[in-house]
């Protein structure tokens, strides 16, 4: 009797277990920036079995033979924090397409202050990981307002707990948006007191820094001067040197950096590759004093200054209209544009929009020289500064659908600007080594099964400027915690994203 029920339990638990999947053959390029080599990658249930060469039970082996297998991609830097929460875009298919499997939220010192609420809202119910960042911005305007001041020392007192509270629910660090409100209104030396709160449980520090343009090397300086104050890595997001007469300066900020960390600071930085930008029209054109307070728009000094900026892009030529809910037909089209077929003064048509509730738009502000020299800097990842999307009739930049193909398939595999190694290293194991995530980013045994399978011939981004709404090609397969997210090259309707909290010092 005793034999028979242990045999029926062994044959249960056998049952149980998780099955196995072989990726058999295919060309690792395992996230660590190591040369790439042939072998398998056993996953069993959410996590890496084996890697290399293995002849264990399989209960499926899938051919791998002339694909690219590699860790799933880790973007530092979107903007889907409240489109993760809706039930069309949950599944995040734009960036699962993309290979990507990890997405970081609270960027740019936007998005939810109560992270355990976020986390709540979105657990069990995501395409894709999630980590959080506690964003600055919003944790300000929780407190002050707009306000354009230093904060008193009981106000200060309450950004401290509410980013206090964001760490100890599992925010992984602080994100500011210095160029916008209310972010632009802060000292440094406010954010260096809310980094440390940040620091005392072990985050980091990520910044849409001050100024990209006349002043990159300053707001560097900035950066380093609050992390080492506060005590913490830090972290430039989405770097850049923007605007026509600072082309070229890339090689200096990059420059900058490295000496830095030489030094002994803890300093990263992440791109996307492309040459255009993206954010709203107001904090590209319109002074900030301006931009809360639309009778600030009659003054003829801000006016002069909206023109300068206009003049600056070309006329306007430089920037294109991604959405304008007042205004749809001008979608698509570039202020300069826009103002010759109005036959109107383009200044008027910037302060039209910014009355009526404003736009987002995409700038070509950049060189395509200075982001090939970013991306030859292994403490640059890959980021995408995007959100998920679903094909629509706004006009948005190409970035959501197509950064990490572009970047390993047109600028690796196609231009050789960067090696295959490097470029999945920047995507994988760079964001994990930020995020000092140990057990993602990188095809090893024990690790979680957040693996990508790409064909190197045809991952490709199809997204354009002009037709941005276009899934990438190429991801064959691709496993989110070991769930198969897509299938044969088929997206399936599966949810195995987690939220990941932060584990407090």
């Amino acid at each position: 009797m005793l034999r028979t029920f242990v045999a029926f339990l062994a044959l249960a638990l056998s049952a149980c277990a998780p099955h196995i999947v072989v990726l058999r053959g295919g060309t690792l390029v395992d996230g660590t920036g190591a040369a790439a080599r042939t072998g398998d990658v056993a996953l069993q249930g959410d996590r890496i079995l084996a890697v290399g060469a293995y002849d264990g039970p399989a209960d499926r082996t899938i051919d791998c033979a002339g694909l690219v297998v590699a860790p799933g991609f880790i973007d530092l830097h979107t903007h889907s924090d409240s489109q993760l929460a809706k039930p069309k875009l949950r599944q995040n298919l734009s960036y699962l397409t993309q290979g990507v499997t990890t997405v970081v939220t609270g960027n740019c010192g936007y998005g939810p202050v109560d992270a355990a609420a976020y986390f709540n809202e979105i657990w069990g119910r995501v395409g894709t990981n999630v980590i959080h960042l506690v964003p600055h911005g919003s944790v300000r305007a929780a407190v002050m307002g707009n306000a354009n001041r230093e904060p008193t020392a009981d106000e200060l007192d309450r950004m401290r707990a509410l980013v206090d509270r964001a760490m100890k629910d599992g925010a992984w660090g602080m994100s500011t948006g210095l160029i916008y409100e209310p972010g632009t209104y802060a000292k440094t030396e406010e954010i260096v007191e809310l980094s440390k709160a940040v620091a005392r449980h072990g985050g980091f520090y990520a910044t849409h820094m001050r100024n990209e343009g006349d002043d990159l090397l300053k707001s560097i300086d900035e950066t380093l001067r609050i992390g080492k104050e506060a005590g913490l890595p830090v972290h430039v997001s989405h770097l850049k040197s923007a605007g026509r007469r600072n082309w070229g300066r890339m090689k200096e900020a990059c420059e900058r950096l490295r000496q830095a960390r030489a030094e002994g600071h803890a300093v990263t930085a992440d791109q996307y590759p492309y040459t255009a930008s993206s954010t709203q029209l107001g904090a590209m054109l319109v002074p900030v004093e301006a931009r809360s307070d639309a009778r600030k728009l009659d003054d003829p000094a801000v006016r002069e200054r909206i023109r300068k900026s206009v003049e600056e892009r070309d006329g306007g030529a430089m920037v294109r209209i991604a959405s304008c809910r007042k205004r749809k037909e001008w979608e698509g089209k570039s202020i300069k544009q826009i103002a010759e077929e109005e036959k109107r003064d383009a200044v008027d048509i910037v302060i039209e929009i910014q009355r009526n509730g404003g736009a987002s738009a995409v700038s070509f502000g950049m060189s395509e020289e200075d982001v090939r020299i970013a991306m030859g800097y292994a403490f640059v990842a890959t980021a995408s500064d995007g959100s998920s999307k679903l094909p629509g009739d706004d006009v948005p930049h190409p970035r959501s659908y197509g950064t990490y193909p572009r970047k390993i398939g047109r600028y690796a595999i196609e231009e050789k600007v960067v090696t295959l190694e490097m470029a999945v290293w920047s995507s994988s194991g760079l964001p994990a080594q930020v995020l000092k995530l140990a057990d993602r980013g990188a095809l090893k045994a024990g690790a979680h099964a957040d693996v990508v399978v790409f064909d190197p011939k045809t991952f490709r981004d199809v997204a354009t400027f002009d037709e941005p709404h276009q899934f990438s090609t190429g991801v064959v397969w691709l496993f989110v915690n070991g769930h198969a997210a897509i299938e044969n090259g088929a997206p399936r309707e599966v949810l195995a994203g987690r939220v990941l909290r932060h584990a407090s010092r």
